[in-house]
């Protein structure tokens, strides 16, 4: 049996590690907003599909933890996955240095990309 206050906390905490607020987080993991508050207020028990939804979306989060505060959070796999990011760039890095100190060549402009289909563009004029 879930005790359903630890589970909340535990819940708040994952979402505190990656400083969402309920909105964005529910939308992360695709569910509606209310379905979090309720939870968060300990109105509404999570369903099986909650909980899959929140560790599909969040692989960070270990089931038994979520479920029962037992091992870790955030699991060791999360290290991992930032080592090997952190390896691919430092090789965009260093890539991107030999172009900058390219003496043939000149940068006229840099974009910027991110995650939430947002960028960022910087002319060099």
């Amino acid at each position: 049996m879930i005790n359903t206050e630890d589970f909340t906390k535990r819940l708040q905490k994952v979402i505190d590690y990656y400083g969402e607020s309920a909105s964005s987080f529910a939308e992360k993991i695709g569910v509606q907003r209310s379905s979090i508050s309720h939870i968060l207020s300990g109105r509404n028990k999570p369903s099986l599909d909650f909980v899959l939804k929140v560790l599909s979306s969040f692989p960070e989060v270990e089931l038994y933890w979520l479920m029962n505060g037992k091992g870790e959070f955030p699991s060791g796999r999360k290290i991992e996955s930032h080592s090997a990011n952190h390896n691919s760039e430092s090789n965009s890095r260093s890539e991107i240095s030999e172009i900058v100190n390219s003496k043939d060549k000149t940068i006229e402009r840099i974009v910027i990309f991110y995650k939430d289909g947002s960028f960022q563009n910087f002319d060099n004029s």
